[in-house]
């Protein structure tokens, strides 16, 4: 009796996991760039009550016999599908078509601190012009200097630092880069000098390391990676050696301006696995139940 009073009980523990996961699924169903998880259940070891036996010219082969002990959670995985896009029309709400994650920094990217990956791309530009996340984390640029090493730059929409220029509009294209028009209505790239100067670069031939683009990661496992809260995620040991930079070199997909990816989640789904769980949480609690209504006829032999 005591197996399956425990057995019940590790039923319950899981199900009771599984309906967590499900409900912070439900809550983040209109989260922008949010991942839905999903639980894995195992089987804990079996107690052996007699071995496998082979066959032999007179007998027959037996199979093992086993109790299994009950279950435990086996994975608890993050579901790297795309989300539905929605359109907004706002040029600074952007989509990646692809497999590729925005590179986004807590402090400049020039200072190559600690970086985040995330889906989400609702960016707008602050008071400084700098092109930021709704929490604040600057969205990173990429440019090359001359001998073609990467640098991360901050991506800052103001002026041409070059010419005093001010810019007085920009789009952002289907590669990364920053389409600017300054105030006499000259048009090009925005670009970094090796000054660290913005300007306008208007040249389809020259200084194209210059022109700087939205940094991007594409890592071998997304499953490995770790959520770290406000729709982040960071790299760990099994999410692999993220591929950083300009999108067109690390084949990650393009951008989409005036789009955003919205959750994974499928009410469907989730609430077809609620049931589930729930009559699952139902069913392991009856095991306990039922193995102490046994136990109580036990204890009742002797009056």
């Amino acid at each position: 009796m005591l197996k399956s009073l425990y057995s019940g009980i590790s039923g319950m523990k899981g199900f009771q996991t599984k309906l967590d996961v499900i409900g912070n699924n439900v809550a983040n169903v209109n989260t922008i760039g949010f991942k839905k998880g999903r639980v894995m259940f195992q089987d804990i070891i079996s107690q052996n009550i007699a071995g496998a036996t082979a066959p032999t010219g007179q007998l027959g082969g037996i199979n093992p016999k086993q109790i299994g002990l009950g279950s435990k959670i086996g994975s608890i995985d993050t579901i790297h599908t795309p989300g539905s896009p929605m359109t907004t029309y706002v040029g600074t709400d952007l989509a990646i078509d692809g497999d590729a994650f925005f590179v986004i920094t807590p402090e400049d990217p020039a200072l190559n601190g600690k970086s985040f990956l995330t889906k989400a791309g609702n960016f707008t530009r602050d008071a400084n012009g700098d092109l930021v996340n709704s929490n604040g984390f600057f969205a990173s640029g990429v440019k090359e200097d001359a001998t073609g090493v990467q640098q991360k730059v901050k991506i800052n929409i103001t002026k041409d630092e070059v010419n005093n220029k001010k810019f007085t509009s920009y789009s952002i294209d289907a590669n990364g880069y920053i389409n600017v028009v300054d105030e006499d209505g000259k048009s090009g790239k925005l670009a970094m000098d090796a000054t660290g100067k913005y300007y306008l670069n208007d040249s389809s031939t020259a200084n194209q390391n210059e022109n700087i683009s939205l940094t991007t990661a594409v890592v071998p496992n997304p499953g490995g990676l770790k959520k770290a809260g406000n729709t982040m995620f960071e790299e760990t040991g099994n999410s692999g050696i993220a591929d950083i930079g300009r999108v067109e070199n690390n084949n990650g997909g393009q951008f989409i301006a005036g789009v955003l990816e919205m959750s994974n989640v499928d009410l469907t789904e989730e609430f077809t696995e609620m049931i589930v769980a729930q009559r699952g949480f139902q069913a392991n609690a009856r095991t306990i139940t039922t193995s102490d209504s046994i136990l109580e006829e036990v204890v009742n032999l002797k009056r």
